[in-house]
């Protein structure tokens, strides 16, 4: 089972700058979307649904995304997400928008999420089959901070280009 999941995307014009370049708040919606259909296929539930079901949902607390390379209009390219870290409470999710051939990173984001009861608004510590399945799709990288991963991916991209 592959535990970093992908989608491929088409870059619109009307979500681009003057230039061509993808709006930099635009990534976030690229990625969040791209996110939210890996949870749905690969994971197996909605939000939505799992909100119903449970009471519980999870909310973010925390973004951080470093642009590497632009990206124009009309371009393919491949979100993919992966869990890199899941605690009592909490989560992070790496997604990483890169080329249609994997070899050049565009941008990448870390999200920490908390899981949240809606009836009682406090947080609640992670049900054991949600640790079971976010496990699957665990990585575990070798860069523990953010900066140091984004260092590391900008070597790639300068090894590959």
């Amino acid at each position: 089972m592959e535990k970093e999941v992908t989608t491929t995307v088409k870059v619109r014009f009307s979500d681009c700058d003057p230039i061509g370049h993808l709006n930099n708040v635009k990534y976030l919606d690229y990625m969040f979307n791209a996110r939210e259909d890996h949870v749905e296929t690969y994971y197996g539930f909605t939000y939505e649904e799992y909100t119903k079901k449970t009471g519980c949902t999870w909310i973010t607390v925390q973004n951080e995304i470093a642009y590497l390379r632009e990206v124009r209009y009309n371009h393919q390219v491949v979100i993919s997400s992966k869990t890199i870290e899941i605690n009592e409470r909490t989560a992070k999710v790496e997604i990483l928008m890169k080329s249609p051939d994997e070899k050049t990173i565009h941008a990448v984001m870390w999200v920490t999420v908390i899981y949240f009861n809606m009836k009682t608004r406090r947080s609640e510590t992670h049900p054991p089959e949600i640790i079971e399945t976010f496990g699957k799709f665990f990585v575990d990288l070798e860069q523990k901070d953010f900066q140091a991963r984004v260092k590391f991916l900008r070597s790639q991209n300068a090894k590959n280009s």
